[in-house]
Formats: structure tokens, sequence, C-alpha cells
């Protein structure tokens, strides 16, 4: 169903809301990650950047951005990288969650070692550089921040959470449109080890079925799935593709699970934990065998396909796509207050469009 949507007031009226937002300097704070002193220093590689290869980051407060540092711009990166390097950063980030918050400090120290500025606002950083990953681990600020580079029109991967609320996730999208800015958004299990060529076929054939699992730790402030959950959620897509029909949840305190049944009557599960080993994988069953995927294989293949689409302009996943990803979590987190009764993911995303052409 469509909405009418003036996205020229949307937008007017969002800048006035974040207009003059602005994060007062970190002090100390406790480190929950290795010492820069104590890792290895990397020094950047003085090969030219290509033309629009300068990346910058938004948020330090999450493994992720150190992480994507370390590939970018280490001694020996990959020749799949086409030489882009992370040449800026606004550290900020969570303000509120303590233990993303906590971290800023300490990854910011550790991203200087490898020859990245630290700016103090998003606009010094779009003056640095071409292309942008918003890696800000708490999606509350993600709207008002993704707001700002898209603006600026510049390419834009944005790290899970897409935002904190399947009404912004949606708004994230729309202001994309508005300015003609291509945006992309994944986890890293869509490109874990044998999930691609699992999902072309070439393992088991046509997939029947698949059941994903992930940790799940809950964040008060973001839909259940939102926050951590997203990882099995977006590897059972990479699996079956969209189309799924409605969702209903199990949950109890250290566990859940979730199934979906899809337009063809096929059935996927995710399973989230938050006890005992953490592990990420899954098990595909396939009219010609059964696979098993797992353990977790790292960022390589993701930031691969972030470079890609840094250069071309084309997510390689569709809008679409993401957006049920979303109302697939909102609707198991409906499904938890409804007691476990089935919710539909497309009745999830009508109600948020509806929300937001009545917010905004």
């Amino acid at each position: 169903m469509s909405h009418s949507f003036n996205r020229r007031k949307f937008i007017s009226r969002l800048s006035l809301a974040t207009a003059g937002l602005s994060i007062p300097a970190f002090g100390a704070a406790s480190a929950i990650a290795p010492s820069p002193a104590d890792t290895p220093f990397h020094h950047t590689s003085r090969l030219p950047i290509p033309a629009g290869g300068r990346i910058g980051i938004i948020g330090l407060d999450t493994s992720h951005s150190t992480e994507f540092v370390n590939a970018l711009n280490g001694l020996y990166p990959s020749t799949n990288l086409e030489g882009y390097r992370v040449v800026a950063a606004y550290p900020f980030g969570s303000k509120e969650i303590k233990s993303s918050a906590d971290r800023i400090p300490l990854y910011t120290d550790y991203v200087r070692r490898f020859d990245v500025e630290i700016v103090d606002s998003i606009q010094a950083l779009l003056e640095r550089v071409d292309v942008v990953m918003l890696e800000t681990n708490d999606g509350r600020p993600h709207l008002e921040q993704a707001l700002q580079v898209m603006k600026a029109g510049k390419r834009l991967f944005i790290d899970k959470p897409v935002a904190s609320s399947l009404e912004e996730v949606v708004a994230v999208y729309d202001t994309a449109r508005t300015f003609k800015v291509p945006v992309f958004s994944s986890s890293s299990l869509r490109y874990n080890a044998g999930v691609q060529e699992t999902a072309s076929g070439k393992k088991v054939g046509k997939i029947l079925g698949a059941d994903t699992f992930s940790p799940a730790p809950l964040e008060p402030t973001h839909p259940d799935f939102f926050w951590y959950g997203i990882h099995g959620v977006e590897m059972l897509y990479a699996l079956m593709g969209t189309g799924c029909l409605e969702v209903s949840r199990i949950y109890s305190p250290k566990t859940d699970l979730v199934t979906g049944t899809w337009k063809d009557g096929r059935i996927g599960s995710f399973r989230g934990t938050r006890s005992g080993k953490n592990e990420y994988g899954a098990t595909v069953f396939g009219e010609s065998g059964i696979e098993r995927i797992g353990p977790y294989s790292g960022y390589d293949a993701l930031l691969k396909e972030i470079i890609s689409f840094f250069k071309t302009g084309i997510s390689p996943v569709p809008e679409e796509e993401t957006l049920e990803i979303y109302a697939f979590m909102e609707a198991a987190h409906e499904s938890r207050r409804k007691g476990g009764l089935p919710v539909r993911p497309d009745a999830m995303l009508d109600k948020a469009r509806k929300a937001m052409v009545r917010k905004w």
C-alpha cells in the first residue's frame, strides 16, 4: 500500500529537530578492549588513494570501526579493497549506552595510529572524505547522522542497525531517495563463508528451508533483534530471500526461537542465544542435500562488498530486502508482546509507513 508522504516537509522538520546537536568532548573512560599500547603499530601504506577512495567513519564506539581501519589502513591491505583508506573519523558515537560509550577514547587513540584524522563534527568529516561508513553502535542517532551525509551527496554504508525503530529505518531509505544518495546496509553474516555459495544453489540446490543462530543480547533502547540478533536474521534472509508471510516467536530470558513462514510454504527459523557459548551459523536444507554453515569467518567479505558499493553506487542488497529484514524483526518483537501469536511483517511495515506520515 502506498501512502502520501511530503518528503520536503519531512526533511525540513528533521533538519530543524537535529539542528545544533553536538556532543561534548569525552573524558576518561574505562577500557574494555586491548590497550593501543599493547597493539602492534601498523603504518598506513603511502600508495596514493584512488579518486573517490577517501573514507570517513562516523562512530568509534564499536569494534567494527577498528576492524575496518585495520583492514584498510594496515601495511598489507587486500587488493580487493582497491586502495581505499580511512582518512578521517568522527568518534561519536553512543552517549548513553555505557558499553559503547566507554570504548570511544580507547578506539579513538587506536585509529590515530593508522593516520586517521579525528574531527570534532560530522560536517568537518564530510569536508575531508568521499564516502562514509556510519558505524555508530547506537541506532538512535543514525537518522540525523545519515541526513547530514545525504545532504552532502556522499555514498553511505550504514552498519547495523539501520536505525532504532522500523519507522526510522523507513525514513532513512526514503530520505536517501529524496537526495538520490545510494545507501547500503548489511551484517557481515550475510557474507559469512558458505552463505553466498549456498544461497546461489551451488551447495544443495534450491533451498527448501534454513535454521540460523547467533547471539541475541537485548538492549532496552532498541527492538529486541535490532541490537544484535540481526546477525542471525540477516543470514536467514541471505539464504531464504524475501517473501516471509508471518512470524511467530517463543521467548525465554536465555533463548529466543523465531519461526517464519514464507509465501511459497517454506519455513525458516532463527535461534537467538543469551547463554552458553556464542556461535554463529546455520543449517540449510536443500533439494540435493543439507549444508552446515559456520563458524564466523570475519569482516573481509563484507568489506569487499562495501568498497564495490562505494565504487559503483549500487547496493548489493536491495532496499526492499533490508526493509523486510527489519519488518521481520519488528514482527518478532510484536509476537513476543502478543505471547507468541503470528504477526505479518508486511503489516508492521505498513504500520511504520503510516506512523512516519503522521509524524513528519
